[in-house]
């Protein structure tokens, strides 16, 4: 959500945070500022809207100081405003936050009661007069922070800096992500690695209730008692180029040309290519449980938690894992699991998946499914995220840095590696026989040719876009595998078109659903030719007979779904039937893009939306 910036060191610090913010810009935003020291005082300049407006306020500005904080601020309490925008400055300390104080009411009413003039709606600058009223005490910024910790609820990461010390940045977290840079005599705290990598791969990741103080040259951190830890330096692979969009108009468009490449990757690393059989010796090497395969072999229940597009990954899992390892599988919105009292029988595992691995439900979920003392795994996009670090078995969805907000590798890469896995779990319950494995690992590997084939529909869907976006709204069907696509298809139109969409099980249409179809309804129906075709088939014809405007993707040249398709028949090539989802969603993305673009939006950063989202 807010993407966080601070630096010290020898370079000038306008244009490391300037910089820095323009890689977290993905993340979702609606103003932006800086405080830079200038002159032996802070300097704060703030603005609403995109950063480009505050960047010419800026560009005039020269800054002696070499030490700055930034922050782009996804609003939580308070209107997008300038005033609201951080950092927020009181008496002399400036701070900027990601996250929610729970319990701000309560030291807002205890701050007017001390006579306090709170000038924002926010959460955050309550903060800031919190520090500002210790700091006479304890003549100490870590001290008065040190102080202040006990007094917030919720979940934050915050950065200060204090205008008696030019050479000082304290920050401390409870909750969203910071990670400490470590350069040649400079550091950067941030919320994000991709504004740390172009000047360092040494990273500290800061762990709840842990505070790292740079002090001219040095760091030091603390635990919240104000005792000296020791934490490993990790060095990072990243390059800047990763996140680039060479060449493509959008970010979006680059993520979801590169998805043959991505799928190649996340399963590269368990299969054997000689052999053409699945190789997973080195999940043990992720993996705090001293024999994993023999508890995997126990497994009688696996529960799948996420959010947003990676529920839906969760449930299109669902679908490989019960009828490929014959294991029952649970999906749950992570939202709502970690305020339920769920039972989970004996030798049952969780699964938490999230692309950024910071997801603030997901979080708390994995640390509730832990107390209950049952093991957990990760699939992730970012390795060290904190999901990463806290799962008993850490898996990756391998698929580079993902800058646009709707999500789209992240996703294809999360379905092909819970197919794969789905596939081991069935031979570790001896539920697939080796011709079989040999069989589906032989498709898996043709897998990016054919996406490649799924990618030709940019044109389609570039040509329609005008006649398309003129429908009142979009229904996306499918039956079995392909319903969680028909989810995930109606959410990627709706997060960058804002066109009202919905996802349904064909089957379900006619309990409700098809009161709404009339010919101003176009209809999406994701019908590739497996076990559910013809029941599919005789959906879209109940749908046809009420008027719809049908479109249909289909294996191969399916005359039958090409005659009930006014709109447009898409071929898409022969699968097995548990990689149809990847080839059926590409379309899809590619369809909410097109429309997107066609509207005039802002197509990687849709409103209202956030990349990582880091609070409730």
């Amino acid at each position: 959500m807010c993407g966080i910036v601070g630096y010290h060191g020898h370079r000038k610090p306008k244009d490391i945070i300037l910089d820095g913010l323009k890689t977290l810009e993905y993340r979702g935003y609606d103003s932006a500022g800086v405080a830079i020291f200038d002159h032996g005082q802070v300097k704060r300049i703030r603005a609403e809207g995109k950063l480009s407006k505050l960047e010419s306020q800026l560009q005039s500005l020269d800054f002696d100081g070499r030490t700055g904080i930034g922050h782009t601020r996804w609003a939580t309490h308070g209107t997008p405003s300038e005033r609201n925008a951080h950092p927020h400055t009181v008496d002399g300390i400036s701070i900027v936050h990601n996250g929610i104080i729970e319990n701000y009411l309560e030291i807002r009413d205890y701050l007017l009661a001390m006579g306090r003039k709170i000038s924002s709606d926010t959460d955050s600058e309550l903060v800031a007069h919190l520090i500002a009223m210790e700091v006479p005490k304890t003549k100490d910024l870590l001290g008065a922070i040190l102080n202040i910790i006990p007094k917030l609820e919720g979940a934050y990461s915050i950065v200060v800096i204090w205008d008696q010390k030019a050479d000082e940045i304290v920050s401390f977290k409870s909750g969203p992500p910071l990670i400490l840079g470590i350069g040649e005599k400079e550091h950067i705290i941030a919320s994000d690695i991709q504004a740390i990598v172009p000047y360092t791969k040494n990273i500290i990741y800061l762990e709840d209730h842990e505070i790292a103080q740079i002090k001219g040259q040095h760091y030091t951190i603390y635990n919240s008692k104000g005792e000296v830890l020791k934490k490993p330096i990790v060095e990072m692979h990243w390059t800047v180029d990763r996140a680039r969009k060479q060449g493509y108009p959008h970010f979006m468009l680059k993520e979801i040309y590169e998805q043959p490449r991505t799928v190649a990757a996340v399963v590269k690393p368990f299969i054997s290519l000689d052999t053409e059989t699945l190789d997973f010796s080195n999940l043990q090497k992720n993996s705090t449980i001293p024999d994993l395969e023999s508890e995997l072999q126990k497994l009688e229940r696996l529960v799948i938690i996420g959010c947003g597009t990676s529920y839906y990954a969760g449930l299109t899992a669902e679908y490989f894992i019960e009828k490929i390892a014959q294991i029952p599988v649970e999906v749950e919105l992570a939202s709502e699991f970690r305020y339920r009292n769920p039972f989970l029988p004996k030798n049952t595992m969780v699964l938490f998946i999230s692309q950024s691995g910071e997801t603030a439900d997901t979080v708390a979920a994995l640390r509730k499914v832990k107390d209950m003392g049952f093991y957990t795994m990760s699939l992730c996009n970012v390795p060290h995220s904190t999901i990463d670090r806290e799962a008993h078995v850490r898996m990756y969805m391998n698929c580079d840095a993902e800058v646009g907000v709707a999500s789209t590798k992240a996703f294809t890469a999360s379905i092909a590696f819970l197919n794969i896995f789905s596939l081991y779990l069935g031979k570790l319950k001896n539920k697939v026989n080796v011709a079989a494995e040999k069989s589906h690992v032989r498709d898996v590997m043709d897998l990016p040719a054919q996406m490649e084939k799924a990618l030709s529909y940019a044109d389609f869907f570039k040509d329609h876009a005008e006649s398309l976006k003129t429908f009142k709204g979009f229904l996306f069907i499918g039956r079995g595998v392909s319903y969680p696509i028909a989810l995930e298809g109606a959410l990627k139109l709706k997060e960058i078109t804002y066109l009202h969409s919905e996802g349904y099980a064909a089957g379900e249409m006619k309990h409700g659903p098809i009161a709404l179809v009339d010919n101003k309804m176009c209809v999406i129906a994701i019908a590739p030719k497996d076990e559910l075709f013809e029941k599919t088939i005789s959906n879209v014809e109940e749908l046809n007979a009420r008027g719809a405007n049908i479109v249909s993707l289909g294996t191969g040249q399916n005359e039958k779904l090409k005659r009930l398709s006014q709109q447009g028949y898409l071929a898409l090539p022969d699968a097995h039937w548990s990689l149809t989802p990847i080839l059926s969603v590409i379309p899809l993305q590619l369809m909410a893009y097109h429309l997107s673009n066609s509207l005039g939006y802002d197509v990687d950063q849709p409103r209202n939306l956030a990349k990582s989202v880091t609070v409730e």
